[in-house]
């Protein structure tokens, strides 16, 4: 159990860069867009469809690090700063899920190219804002195949 925990713990931690990066590259690509008024083109859906799968891809990824870890009664997040950071984390986890994928559906269906654009960039903000309150910031910033 112990090698499959490490390879979550890697994936997880380097998919936390990739939907970071990702997120950047949304409000990259749709920030201009919200006041030229150029077409939304699929080359700035793609960033958001992007987004959206990692943030999904981090969830999945955490949901079964919680679950392996609970189901050997390991702590969770021990030496964290708060004793109730191992809830925030799952549960802002869960809400930026949720706030990436109402931004990438509400952006699709925009009426206008403007508002996907305002859109895409108000819910990628929303959903960066959460992720950067919901990482471990105390532990290492990239830590391949090792615990703690």
């Amino acid at each position: 159990m112990a090698t499959v925990y490490l390879i979550l713990l890697t994936l997880h931690n380097i998919n936390r860069w990739l939907v970071l990066a990702t997120g950047v590259w949304t409000l990259i690509r749709t920030v201009p867009g919200v006041r030229s008024g150029r077409a939304f083109t699929p080359q700035d859906r793609r960033p958001v469809v992007a987004f959206t799968g990692t943030v999904h891809l981090q969830l999945i990824l955490g949901l079964l690090l919680y679950g392996l870890l609970g189901s050997q009664g390991a702590p969770v997040f021990a030496g964290a700063p708060n004793a109730g950071f191992q809830w925030q984390h799952l549960g802002l986890g869960l809400l930026a899920a949720v706030t990436a994928t109402v931004g990438s559906a509400l952006s699709r269906r925009a009426a206008s190219d403007r508002g996907k654009f305002r859109v895409a960039t108000t819910w990628t903000a929303i959903t960066l804002l959460l992720v950067l309150l919901l990482i471990p910031w105390w532990r290492p910033l990239l830590r391949l195949f090792t615990g703690g």
